[in-house]
């Protein structure tokens, strides 16, 4: 039988998410929703406000992390990541633990702990080859490097996917809430689109764990225990894309079938809808049913049909690109582009601007200096700085 979290119940979890302390973005989640906007048939600006430079090429990278200094952490899909100089010089990290790579799978997102400059730990996602099948894992390890090396040390699994099993779409991105006490991990529906509804299996979820791989006491369903306890939110397809916008609301996208990408405002509690509700149809031509339809499920801030493909996403808050502070940079996979989205007070959102760059982008970053970099989804794929056009 399967079990949604209705409007009714999220209203009735609103008294006990308060008195816990949960953070205002969680606690605003009865706040209404303004209509969802299809951006869908937007086009790319004739002019780009940025130069590309390519400084590197990798095979397949799939996500970057910026240290301190400016460097990078670059992961490859097959199993390989580096650590990665501004002037594109390489070297390769040790001690990766083994992936199952094919499809969607594969080494995933790596991001630094919230104490990186004390513990110099990092956070890994990878689908792993396990009985029963493939399975979305999370780990930790600490980074080391010297005398012209770096690698992982201590590498330690504190997350895996339950049950095991499924084809692609495994999710896996990270972030981590603003106070840096708790991780964020998005579980993709691994191509079985029933099971996103499924409260007793990780697909199609987004969790909240503490930075050990733990329960917080303060989740929704905490004292149910597994993962219902670890589920934040339900219903979600392939979501690529999750962060933390400056005032400290967490938003995802998630690719659609065919049609109904999503941007969504993340709030505990909340079931999305899929596998039973899309603004996009079966690849088959099936329609689904739309979200209108079905008032229990929270629908997409924005949405886009035709898609996008929506990959990483980040928050912009550097000075190079001033009129973006505060927007939410989103690379486009199937559109080729790196798409600008604008934020309102009331929790609504719109596409501002859509610019192409003529290749599969797959993660977006900004460095230290407010540079933004992007990665190319291809086995030749580039690693690119944006700054602001001459």
């Amino acid at each position: 039988m399967k079990i949604f979290v209705t409007s009714a119940i999220c209203l009735a979890l609103a008294p006990a998410m308060l008195a816990s302390g949960l953070p205002a973005s969680a606690q605003a989640q009865t706040a209404p929703q303004p209509p969802s906007i299809n951006a869908g048939d937007r086009r790319p600006a004739a002019t780009r406000p940025f130069e590309i430079a390519e400084v590197a090429r990798f095979d397949t990278p799939w996500a970057m992390a910026f240290l301190p200094d400016g460097r990078m952490l670059i992961t490859e899909k097959p199993g390989r990541a580096f650590l990665v100089t501004q002037q594109g010089e390489k070297i390769q990290l040790a001690n990766i633990p083994q992936v199952a790579a094919s499809g969607q799978n594969g080494l995933l997102d790596i991001a630094l702990s919230p104490r990186f400059a004390e513990d110099r730990q990092v956070y890994l996602t990878y689908v792993a080859p396990g009985q029963g099948g493939s399975v979305l894992t999370l780990a930790t390890a600490r980074f080391v490097e010297g005398q012209g090396r770096a690698g992982l040390e201590g590498l330690r699994v504190i997350w895996r996917q339950t049950p095991a099993g499924g084809r692609g779409q495994p999710g896996g991105i990270i972030a981590f809430a603003p106070d840096g006490r708790h991780l964020f991990l998005t579980v993709g529906d691994r191509m079985e689109p029933e099971t996103a509804q499924v409260p007793d299996q990780a697909r199609g979820k987004v969790l909240r764990l503490n930075l050990d791989g733990s329960t917080p006491a303060d989740n929704p369903q905490a004292s149910a225990g597994g993962v219902r306890g670890q589920t934040w939110t339900t219903g979600h397809r392939n979501p690529y894309g999750l962060a933390f916008d400056p005032a400290g609301k967490l938003w995802l996208t998630e690719m659609g079938p065919r049609g109904g990408d999503e941007l969504n405002l993340i709030q505990p509690g909340r079931n999305y809808g899929w596998g039973e509700v899309s603004n996009g149809d079966n690849y088959s031509g099936v329609p689904i049913p739309r979200h209108a339809t079905r008032p229990e499920f929270t629908p997409p801030v924005v949405y886009w049909t035709p898609v996008i493909s929506p990959g990483g996403m980040a928050f912009y808050d550097g000075p190079l690109f001033p009129a973006w502070r505060g927007s939410a940079l989103i690379g486009g996979l199937s559109s080729r582009a790196l798409i600008r989205i604008v934020f309102d007070a009331n929790g609504g959102a719109d596409e501002a601007e859509r610019w192409s760059l003529g290749a599969r982008i797959r993660d977006v970053a900004v460095a230290p200096d407010g540079a933004v970099w992007v990665i190319e989804d291809a086995s030749q794929g580039r690693l690119m700085r944006l700054t602001p056009a001459s």
